[in-house]
């Protein structure tokens, strides 16, 4: 059993879980982590007196501390840390579980807010021998890996385009979709950047981008604004079929050319077929992927260094 500390205790710590059934694919650390059964949440860290015991209650935990300070005076040993504080105290958090000694950090997203820290968190953790793995949720989704297949082996022919839509924020959810564009394709170039939507916070707004992969291919990156509804989608138009990520990755859709009935001579798309997507398989993955990781090496699939371009990707947007 790899020994576990949980560092805050909101939504994506253990509370989007906290009604759901056991047996249902988990949306959080402390789900993935009980589900899984090879952890055992040692401990939590968590301000507010309330939420750390409601927290503490609903995922048997016995130990419970207020700080990171309070957890370091406690002496406790762990093989796992997961960092789920707001991202403003992400930065002194990793610098205080560096010092535990885990053997793995389980961050969330961004890593921290600037990727100079970020830059110095990653290369502690590399200094200190300890695996720094990051929650970018989608590069432990099957579908994703499937995609990625498909698009190296010419599946669905020529990538001719892609046209991508996110809000909240470039840092807070466009890194995701950035994130998986560099999974997918390596590089991106960014071509131009339009104006701002202030949708989330006036130092992180949303931005549409028009980027290039190295291999030419145009990628439209559009806006939606949160306040309306969250919306996280992507069209990848190939020669031969047009696939949708709809609803954040829970659902796929697939449309392929057909002669048209109505205009001759013309191919049109059909309707197409819909398929789950692998988004909820993702936080099950992403603890068996850390386990595997500390237990005989495997590499992980979402690392420092992989967050780290994303995050410069996204400062590289935001330049005057």
């Amino acid at each position: 059993m790899l020994r576990t500390l949980i560092v805050g205790c909101g939504n994506i710590a253990g509370r989007f879980d906290s009604a759901r059934p056991a047996d249902v694919p988990p949306l959080t650390h402390a789900g993935a982590y009980a589900q899984d059964g090879r952890f055992d949440i040692a401990a939590c860290i968590e301000p507010s007196e309330e939420r750390r015991d409601a927290f503490m209650q609903r995922w048997g935990i016995a130990r419970g501390f207020r700080s990171m300070e309070d957890a370091a005076r406690a002496r406790g040993r762990f093989d796992v840390i997961s960092i789920c504080s707001p991202t403003d105290s992400h930065a002194g958090d990793l610098a205080a579980a560096v010092a535990l000694r885990p053997r793995l950090i389980f961050c969330e997203k961004p890593v921290t807010g600037s990727a100079g820290q970020t830059a110095v968190a990653v290369r502690r953790c590399k200094e200190a021998g300890i695996l720094l793995a990051v929650n970018y949720t989608r590069r432990w989704d099957p579908a994703i890996a499937d995609l990625r297949q498909g698009i190296r082996e010419g599946r669905w022919g020529e990538l001719r385009t892609i046209v991508a839509c996110y809000s909240k924020g470039l840092l807070n959810n466009g890194s995701h979709l950035l994130d998986l564009l560099l999974l997918l394709f390596g590089s991106l170039g960014v071509k131009a950047v339009g104006t701002p939507v202030e949708d989330y916070s006036p130092q992180d707004p949303t931005v549409p981008i028009w980027l290039e992969s190295s291999l030419g291919v145009p990628i439209l990156v559009a806006c939606g604004n949160a306040a309306d509804f969250a919306f996280f989608e992507m069209q990848l138009v190939f020669s031969r079929a047009v696939i949708t990520m709809e609803e954040s990755g829970l659902t796929w859709r697939t449309r392929q050319p057909v002669e048209s009935k109505m205009f001759g001579g013309y191919r049109v798309l059909d309707a197409g077929t819909r398929s789950a997507g692998g988004y909820t398989q993702a936080m099950r993955n992403a603890v068996g992927n850390i386990f595997d990781a500390i237990s005989s090496g495997a590499p992980l699939a979402s690392t420092g260094e992989s967050a780290l371009a994303a995050q410069r990707l996204c400062e590289e947007i935001r330049q005057p």
